[in-house]
């Protein structure tokens, strides 16, 4: 996979992005993290320059496997969290620790991941038909998003930018690929995922943060935090404070008997 490095910390760690994201959507974080990790930023399928096309989400998932080095952390942010989580659950000997930042473990039944893989689809056509342009202009203004929407206006033209550098038939691809619709039930693996967990969301992120809730109620050896005041996107919206979570996470001595909960 095409990646970005940035960072000399003693700690490894691979950031997986977001939906219309790139190998550059953590770059805004090396300033906070880069003395404390060195950050292997992967872009996956259909995104920017990575053409490949991979068959189903379990595909990816050991694709991103396969870039992780000894004792990696794994950091994802939303579509990136997702991925995170199946990676760890499908190969937890790879992942050292693991940071999920607006994640889901997927849809419990069956009807609804077909429902979802329905509107998937309508929305991978509705790129094909009207373009990226058009399309980032519908998302950018979805409601789960407000919070990126009061972002000084200089920051949401660089993401506008970087949106729409990415190619029609990517964008459908991974919709089609990685999106909600094909994604595996991931809730009976959290029981037994004993990989130190950190799970953020912003506190104005209701369902986000009401799925954080579940999850750390599930996993074994899991933290959870809601940052104050913000959304959807911690990392973007509140850089300094998603920074000083990871940062004290990665720094504790975790041990499999550990576990709780950090929230607010």
């Amino acid at each position: 996979m095409p990646s970005r490095t940035w960072g000399r910390g003693p700690m490894k760690a691979v950031f997986l992005h977001g939906f219309t994201g790139s190998r550059h959507s953590f770059d805004h974080l090396e300033l906070s993290l880069g003395e404390v990790l060195t950050a292997k930023c992967l872009e996956l399928p259909g995104h920017f320059e990575n053409t490949s096309r991979p068959a189903s989400f379990g595909e990816v998932v050991d694709q991103i496997a396969a870039e992780l080095g000894p004792d990696s952390a794994l950091i994802g942010y939303s579509q990136g969290a997702r991925l995170a989580l199946a990676v760890a659950a499908r190969h937890p000997k790879r992942v050292r620790r693991l940071v999920l930042e607006s994640g889901s473990p997927g849809l419990r039944r069956r009807h609804e991941r077909v429902l979802r893989r329905q509107s998937d689809e309508g929305l991978a056509s509705l790129i094909e038909a009207e373009g990226v342009e058009s399309f980032i202009a519908y998302w950018e203004r979805l409601p789960l998003f407000s919070g990126i929407r009061a972002l000084p206006e200089d920051t949401l033209e660089r993401l506008r930018e970087r949106r729409t550098t990415h190619s029609a038939a990517g964008l459908a691809l991974a919709l089609r690929t990685m999106g909600q619709g094909a994604q595996p039930d991931l809730w009976p693996a959290l029981p037994r995922l004993f990989v130190p967990t950190l799970l953020i969301t912003g506190s104005l992120d209701e369902k986000y943060t009401r799925l954080a809730r579940r999850m750390v109620a599930e996993l074994p050896t899991a933290w959870r935090v809601a940052i104050r005041g913000v959304g959807h996107a911690p990392n973007l919206e509140a850089p300094e404070a998603y920074a000083n979570e990871v940062r004290s996470f990665l720094a504790a001595p975790w041990t499999d008997e550990v576990s709780g909960d950090l929230s607010p």
